[in-house]
C-alpha cells in the first residue's frame, strides 16, 4: 500500500512484535492503536501499547490515541434467548443436561443487545487513562450498583464500553453501547443462573473481579458476586465466567 500509493520516502513500515524491534529513533510524537477487544480487554494488546508508550513515546508532549477507556455494565432482560439457548438443556428429549447448561452460562455471549432490552442504568467500573495506566490496572476488581428502571426479570449482565480521543483539537468519543451504532464488537452478555424477579427501582449490587487466565494470558476469567434484596425475593449469586 505505502508503495503504491507513493509513500516510500514518507512511511517506513517495520515488521515484528512491538517487544521485539528496535525503532531508529529515541521518541516518537503519536501512537495511535486500535488494541481493544471484547469486553475492552479479551485478546488486548493493550500490554503491547503500553511498552510502546514508556519505551518511545516523548514526554509531555507526546499523544496516544486512544487515550481513554471506560468499561460499562448494565442489565437486561432477555427471557426468549435464556429459554431457548440456555433452560433448553433442563430438559432435552426427556434427558437432564444441566451438566452442559452449567458450560452454557460460564461462556458469556458475544452478540448485540437491543436497548429496549435494557432494564437499569449504567455503572462504569473501570477507567483507564492510557497516558498513565500499568499492566497492573487490567486485572482489577471493583463495586457496581445498578438501579432497575421497569418491573421484569432480569435475565444477565451486559458489559460493553466507550473509547475517548481527548488529545486532539476536536475529541472524539467511540461507544460499543446497545444506544449506538452497532460494531464488531458487540456487547458481552453474562447469562445469571438465576433469573431475577424485579420491581422498579431496586438495587442489585455486586462485585466484578477481572483476571487474565492462567493458562492463556489472553483470555479472561470474570467473576461476579450479586447480592439481591428485592420486594419479590432474594438472592446471593456468586458466578465465575470465562471468556475464551
Amino acid at each position: 500500500i505505502v508503495i503504491d500509493n507513493d509513500l516510500s520516502d514518507v512511511i517506513q513500515v517495520f515488521h515484528g512484535k512491538m517487544e521485539d524491534i528496535t525503532l531508529p529513533t529515541d521518541y516518537v510524537d503519536i501512537i495511535i492503536s486500535e488494541w481493544m477487544g471484547y469486553f475492552l480487554l479479551y485478546e488486548s494488546m493493550l500490554s503491547t501499547v503500553i511498552y510502546a508508550r514508556d519505551r518511545y513515546l516523548k514526554p509531555n508532549t507526546g499523544v496516544i490515541l486512544p487515550d481513554r477507556a471506560v468499561l460499562y455494565l448494565c442489565l437486561i432482560e432477555d427471557g426468549e434467548y435464556r429459554h431457548d439457548k440456555i433452560d433448553f438443556w433442563d430438559n432435552v428429549y426427556g434427558f437432564n443436561m444441566n451438566v452442559i447448561k452449567d458450560i452454557a452460562l460460564t461462556e458469556p455471549l458475544i452478540d448485540y443487545v437491543d436497548a429496549k432490552q435494557i432494564i437499569s442504568n449504567v455503572s462504569p467500573v473501570l477507567t483507564l487513562d492510557l497516558t498513565t495506566c500499568t499492566i497492573n490496572d487490567l486485572q482489577f476488581q471493583s463495586d457496581f450498583k445498578l438501579t432497575t428502571t421497569i418491573n421484569t426479570f432480569c435475565h444477565a449482565i451486559v458489559g460493553y464500553f466507550e473509547c475517548a480521543f481527548t488529545q486532539i483539537p476536536k475529541p472524539v468519543v467511540f461507544s460499543t453501547s446497545p444506544y449506538h451504532k452497532y460494531t464488531h464488537w458487540k456487547q458481552t452478555i453474562f447469562y445469571l443462573p438465576e433469573i431475577l424477579d424485579c420491581q422498579s427501582n431496586e438495587e442489585i449490587n455486586g462485585k466484578i473481579t477481572v483476571n487474565s487466565n492462567d493458562r492463556n494470558p489472553r483470555d479472561l476469567d470474570i467473576k461476579f458476586h450479586i447480592d439481591f434484596k428485592g420486594n419479590k425475593m432474594l438472592s446471593n449469586i456468586e458466578k465465575i465466567y470465562r471468556l475464551r
